[in-house]
């Protein structure tokens, strides 16, 4: 007969070995869902080989000169004239894979890369092989715009981009921006607004298309701080005595930064209303309150005309000039 102390032993090894083909089975569901939840690559046939842009011209002309037109083509020669050595050559195949099987198919599209079918991240992926070390793109994968579906064809042509072909984009950035945001589109018809429709700024002046590590894709100045800053550097500061909300909210705790029906793009239509939003009556969450002697009379209803440097002040407490 067993003693407990053996019994003991015999059930915590029969435990150890559940426990680890519970473990091993939860890493090949793991590992089966990952598989599943990776894009399937869509190589060229194995087979393949190079066989030159050239001989994609004699069918595809009008794309090839097109394409001359690129800066992918163009990098294709870089240094060649000053060092007689061929550049990096991005040409049909760097994109579309090896094309012999391809033409000896007579133009079989199942023998190459075909980017009418692939999925969206399927052919971003393709782009990213060469684009994603670049500081713009890096973060692409984690962007806004590739978890909702937007891929770099949504917005960019290789073939037939539009003028000027630097960025190959298929239109201009702001009828692509708007072909989506149009809320914002409608932000930048308002009285006060930024002066986007009027070219005087872009939207990739506040945003990156393909993404950042802060939320709404912006870019950031100087110094990691808010991208309103690279224009309205007397907002900054550092100040000796800061309104908290502007450092810890922003200025969009304030303003609409696309547009607004009120006057400096504010987000109520008048200051004090804005201003009450936090300084209630009684003080409240170490905020201060209202002073008894403002009664909200006519001339307290704009309280930037005494508390003038409102967004940060050197000399004041309470942003007196």
């Amino acid at each position: 007969m067993q003693t407990s102390e053996a019994r003991r032993t015999h059930w915590l090894n029969w435990i150890g070995v559940v426990a680890l083909l519970f473990l091993f089975g939860m890493q090949a569901v793991i590992v089966a869902q990952e598989a599943k939840a990776k894009p399937a690559a869509t190589p060229a046939s194995p087979a393949a080989q190079y066989v030159g842009a050239d001989t994609c011209k004699t069918c595809h002309e009008d794309v090839f000169n097109h394409m001359q037109q690129t800066p992918h083509y163009k990098m294709k020669y870089l240094g060649k004239a000053e060092t007689g050595q061929p550049g990096v050559g991005v040409d049909c195949e760097a994109c579309h894979g090896p094309g012999s099987a391809h033409v000896e198919g007579g133009g079989d599209v199942t023998k190459i890369i075909n980017f009418k079918k692939l999925s969206t991240a399927q052919a971003s992926e393709r782009c990213l092989s060469c684009h994603a070390s670049g500081k713009a793109q890096q973060h692409f994968a984690q962007s806004v715009h590739a978890t909702n579906d937007v891929g770099c064809l949504s917005c960019h042509s290789v073939h037939h981009a539009a003028e000027p072909r630097k960025l190959l984009v298929k239109n201009s950035q702001l009828d692509l921006c708007y072909s989506c945001h149009t809320t914002q589109k409608a932000q930048f018809s308002m009285p006060f607004r930024h002066r986007i429709n009027e070219g005087l700024l872009t939207c990739t002046d506040c945003h990156n298309p393909h993404g950042t590590t802060i939320p709404r894709q912006l870019e950031t100045s100087a110094g990691d701080q808010q991208v309103c800053y690279k224009c309205h550097t007397d907002k900054q500061g550092p100040f000796v005595f800061e309104h908290v909300p502007v450092r810890t909210e922003g200025c969009t705790s304030c303003h609409m930064p696309h547009g607004s029906s009120n006057p400096r793009m504010l987000r109520v239509s008048q200051v004090n209303l804005l201003c009450l939003q936090c300084h209630t009556v009684t003080a409240n969450n170490n905020i201060p309150g209202i002073p008894s002697f403002h009664n909200q009379a006519q001339k307290y209803q704009a309280c930037t005309l005494c508390h003038t440097r409102i967004h940060g002040s050197n000399f004041n407490e309470f942003f007196f000039k």
